[in-house]
């Protein structure tokens, strides 16, 4: 052990965590990537935020009862993104499932939504898809783009091919996206639902809809949140959830059959760092919930 080794290090990395790959459970990855966003850019720099906001808050979870620094987590910094979507998106898939393949689970911090395609690819066998969304990013173009931010839930449809799509939070939907989705047997449930219903009532929905995956995917748009409570985002929403609302759902949803999970959309430079603090926040109760396995 040299002075190097002992007294220097990687200066953001997620969690202060320094567990090596071989050893870990979890792989933490950014992807700063936002060529296709179309209203607020600057997700691209969201990876970099988050991990500056992780070695800033405290890492036990009162939800849980679980700290981070029980877990084994790998920071394995940021994927080498290009101007080009398929590209990007191919790589994304390799690097996702090499970690899968060794029994890890990744977990991918944005970057905009789009990188969801990438990664579910990865996942390959039979998985459920849980989305946290203001939106159904069901179309099939956006501003003649096929592959974007407003399509990927339908391309993860069509080419990842999920047994069982499910979004939550939704309040920003078009006709075409509401036929699509009733076509093709989509469940999406509205924040005024849950808000309605109550988080409970709705985590026991959501449960019921993934009874029959043994393996799901998580995906967190930050958009999902109340400006309020988020409001550093690429395409905010009025009347979304709130913090509580969210962390609790998460709370009560998230278990094993986690297989990967990302979190997307936060355009650090929007805000003074409040949403780069909560994403940071919801990694942590997502991996603290997955650990302890409910």
């Amino acid at each position: 052990m040299t002075y190097l080794n002992l007294y220097t290090s990687t200066t953001a990395t997620f969690g202060g965590q320094e567990c090596e790959f071989a050893d870990a459970d979890y792989v933490v990855i950014g992807v700063p990537f936002d060529i296709t966003s179309t209203y607020r850019s600057g997700s691209r720099f969201a990876p970099l935020a988050i991990r500056e906001a992780s070695l800033n808050i405290e890492t036990y979870s009162p939800r849980a009862g679980i700290d981070l620094e029980e877990l084994k987590v790998h920071d394995a910094g940021d994927l080498h993104v290009t101007g080009n979507v398929d590209e990007t998106l191919r790589r994304l898939k390799a690097v996702s499932d090499e970690i899968l393949r060794a029994d890890k689970k990744p977990a991918l911090m944005g970057g905009e939504h789009t990188i969801a395609l990438g990664a579910t690819e990865a996942v390959r066998k039979d998985f459920g898809l849980l989305c946290f969304d203001a939106h159904l990013d069901l179309r099939n173009e956006y501003m003649n783009q096929t592959i974007c931010h407003a399509t990927v839930i339908r391309r993860i449809h069509e080419v990842a091919k999920p047994s069982r799509i499910i979004e939550v939070g939704t309040r920003a939907i078009s006709i075409e996206e509401m036929a699509y989705a009733k076509n093709q047997d989509i469940a999406y449930l509205t924040s005024h639902q849950i808000t309605k219903t109550g988080v409970e009532d709705t985590a026991r929905k959501i449960n019921e809809l993934l009874a029959d995956c043994d393996r799901v995917y998580l995906t967190v748009d930050m958009d999902v949140l109340d400006p309020a409570f988020a409001p550093a985002v690429q395409n905010p929403e009025p009347d979304g959830l709130s913090t509580h609302q969210l962390l609790t759902l998460l709370s009560l949803i998230c278990s094993r059959r986690i297989v990967a999970f990302d979190v997307v959309e936060v355009t650090p430079h929007y805000d003074t760092g409040a949403t780069s603090i909560l994403a940071a926040r919801i990694i942590f109760e997502v991996l603290a919930h997955i650990h302890k396995g409910t």
